[in-house]
């Protein structure tokens, strides 16, 4: 899992920008795997998104669209009482605008809404700005998979961030929020 984030920007912050979070659907992939192909040495397939996009019970996906256009998109996996986020990425045009932010908000309070207690992720070992993404939302360094992108022959960090079901948590998530400009607006997403 890597994550295209928002910490550099080649546009300036738009408060009034409105960003639509909606449930992934087959008419997204399109765009996903374009964004999909920009930001990851080794993208994900059209065919194992449908075959996540299948899996409705523990899988949530997700996409951010301004105007119309997908800018972002974001996975969740429920196993048990943990989520796993297993991808979250921006399309680099669209980093800057608190997109990723707002993808990681709704699969944490998705999360809590199905039950978990704790959230779990791999981040490439180099990249510091998806880190401190991260750890912004409370997610701590737990250990390294060694060689686990085979593709660029990285370590990933492995990040959790624990007892996101309490209340403490809720107002960390309220406080993010709060400092993202512009409207969110999250639809259809169970």
């Amino acid at each position: 899992m890597t994550v295209a984030t928002d910490i550099s920007s080649n546009h300036s912050e738009t408060p009034e920008l409105e960003v639509f979070v909606t449930a992934m659907r087959r008419r997204h992939l399109r765009s996903v795997l374009r964004i999909e192909g920009q930001v990851y040495p080794r993208p994900w397939t059209l065919g194992l998104f449908l075959s996540e996009l299948a899996i409705r019970q523990s899988r949530v996906y997700i996409v951010a669209r301004v105007a119309g256009t997908v800018v972002g998109y974001g996975g969740l996996m429920v196993l048990a009482d943990d989520g796993h986020v297993s991808t979250l990425a921006v399309d680099p045009r669209w980093q800057g605008h608190k997109v990723a932010t707002r993808l990681l908000l709704t699969l944490a309070r998705t999360s809590i809404a199905r039950g978990c207690h704790a959230l779990t992720l791999e981040v490439r070992v180099g990249n510091t700005a998806a880190q401190a993404l991260y750890r912004h939302f409370g997610f701590v360094p737990a250990g390294i998979r060694k060689g686990y992108y085979a593709e660029t022959n990285e370590d990933a960090l492995v990040m959790w961030a624990h007892d996101i079901d309490l209340e403490e948590y809720g107002r960390r998530l309220d406080a993010i929020e709060a400092a993202i400009p512009g409207i969110t607006i999250v639809e259809g997403i169970a």
